[in-house]
């Protein structure tokens, strides 16, 4: 699934079951994956990473990836992903989450909006540097 959403992006996923065994369930997890089943199949999945504004004190979690599988979309279950993202979100002490589209991809936007997300107007210039 993740290839499926790396080839929409026009992207081509590189990570590999070592990798996501080491993030997702190693010693120390990077990564939370939450899955969505029908029937024993895998149709969707939602991943969360950490956040912080630690100045405030303030835990969040970032949904860097929520996908459903194309014959299982409408049928609610990105808006079940994203609610058991809430309640995994609350567990860990989280204040916020948040999420983050193409700003061309309207039905996503409006998707967020109707999960009950609020639009950012404004956010600080961010940086990166390749290690």
């Amino acid at each position: 699934m993740v290839g499926e959403l790396a080839a929409h992006h026009g992207d081509e996923a590189t990570l590999t079951s070592e990798g996501l065994i080491r993030d997702a369930f190693g010693p120390a997890p990077w990564l939370h994956v939450l899955v969505a089943e029908v029937g024993g199949e895998l149709v969707g999945y939602a991943v969360l990473c950490g956040l912080t504004q630690l100045h405030f004190g303030r835990r969040g979690l970032d949904m860097h990836h929520l996908f459903t599988k194309a014959p299982s979309r409408g049928r609610g279950i990105g808006q079940s992903l994203v609610e058991a993202c809430k309640i995994r979100a609350k567990e860990l002490s989280c204040d916020y989450m948040t999420v983050s589209t193409h700003p061309d991809n309207t039905k996503a936007q409006d998707f967020y909006l109707s999960a009950g997300f609020e639009r950012r107007t404004s956010g600080a210039p961010r940086f990166a540097i390749r290690l």
